[in-house]
């Protein structure tokens, strides 16, 4: 058997070790991912804005 050949088969065999999530843990992982970066996102952009006002003033 050729060296790719092998490779997939490795490869096969170990997927076959993988835990796989159920479908309710990825859809609460999913979830707080998503939760997460959306208050990252109004984080970022209050910091930005306060960032932005702090320059504005120290030009003039």
């Amino acid at each position: 058997m050729n060296k790719i050949g092998l490779f997939f088969q490795q490869v096969r065999g170990e997927l076959l070790h993988v835990k796989w999530p159920t479908r309710p843990d990825v859809q609460r992982l999913t979830i707080i991912v998503i939760a997460t970066m959306i208050i990252l996102g109004f984080y970022i952009g209050i910091l930005d804005s306060l960032l932005t006002k702090l320059i504005e003033l120290g030009i003039r």
